[in-house]
């Protein structure tokens, strides 16, 4: 499923000031719950709840071209995840990409952000 992307900033800095955290080697985890999501709820033509996804990659990882080959595989990573778990629904969840992210293949990447969301409960039971 396509993710919707978190596009206001003011989004972002909310999540990082007062959502959750978790630090992997690869990438850092951002988790808080969303306000809107009832109402995107409702204009979802299937009625469920979903979750606004945000990438993050600095100009410390790279150039423009490593940065989007990061934010590739972040988004394979987090794919694998959610794949692999049932993940909870309603939520901001922002991924900031760590330099050692430019080397990591997206099964890497995938089993922090698993290891992230078993830390911050995320993960249905």
């Amino acid at each position: 499923m396509k993710h919707i992307a978190i596009k206001e900033n003011h989004l972002y800095s909310k999540t990082y000031q007062r959502g959750k955290k978790f630090v992997g080697r690869n990438v850092i985890v951002y988790v808080l719950r969303d306000l809107k999501a009832k109402a995107l709820m409702n204009s979802h033509p299937d009625k469920i709840y979903i979750n606004r996804i945000g990438l993050t990659v600095s100009k410390k990882v790279g150039k423009a071209t490593v940065r989007n080959r990061v934010k590739r595989i972040l988004r394979e990573g987090l794919r694998q995840a959610e794949k692999a778990n049932d993940i909870k629904k309603g939520y901001l969840i922002v991924l900031v990409a760590r330099p050692m992210a430019i080397s990591a293949k997206s099964t890497h990447i995938a089993t922090d952000i698993q290891r992230a969301f078993k830390a911050l409960d995320m993960i249905n039971l």
